[in-house]
């Protein structure tokens, strides 16, 4: 979609971001409060890192600026999405999937992996 239309990929990277957002509980009336929650938040297990929480948002502006007919206030002309701007909104999309479905399906397993190892030496799981 990226090399198709980078103005599409920036809108689907955005539905994108929503959906995972909503899934992991994070649910307003639009994609900025979400977001909003998102940075507000106050758990640490759920907090995203730093490098994510200053990007996170350029997704959702970005999507706007695809779904919406937004001018340059100088120039009066539309503003489109480049090719690099949208790549950049997967980059931080794939992000967010790291941070909300790989690590820690690898850090279960891991624990996991241990807690058996422990299990068979007769010791108590690991803590967490």
């Amino acid at each position: 979609m990226l090399t198709i239309s980078p103005k599409a990929s920036a809108a689907l990277a955005r539905r994108c971001l929503q959906a995972v957002l909503r899934a992991h509980g994070y649910v307003a009336k639009d994609l900025a409060r979400e977001i909003d929650m998102l940075l507000s938040e106050t758990d640490t297990t759920k907090a995203i890192p730093i490098t994510l929480r200053t990007v996170v948002d350029g997704i959702r502006n970005f999507g706007n600026f695809s779904a919406h007919p937004i001018t340059d206030v100088t120039t009066l002309q539309i503003i489109d999405v480049e090719p690099a701007e949208a790549e950049w909104c997967l980059e931080v999309l794939e992000e967010c999937f790291e941070h909300f479905y790989v690590r820690p399906a690898h850090a279960a397993a891991r624990k996991a992996a241990l807690d058996a190892k422990l299990a068979a030496a007769g010791k108590p799981s690991s803590k967490g």
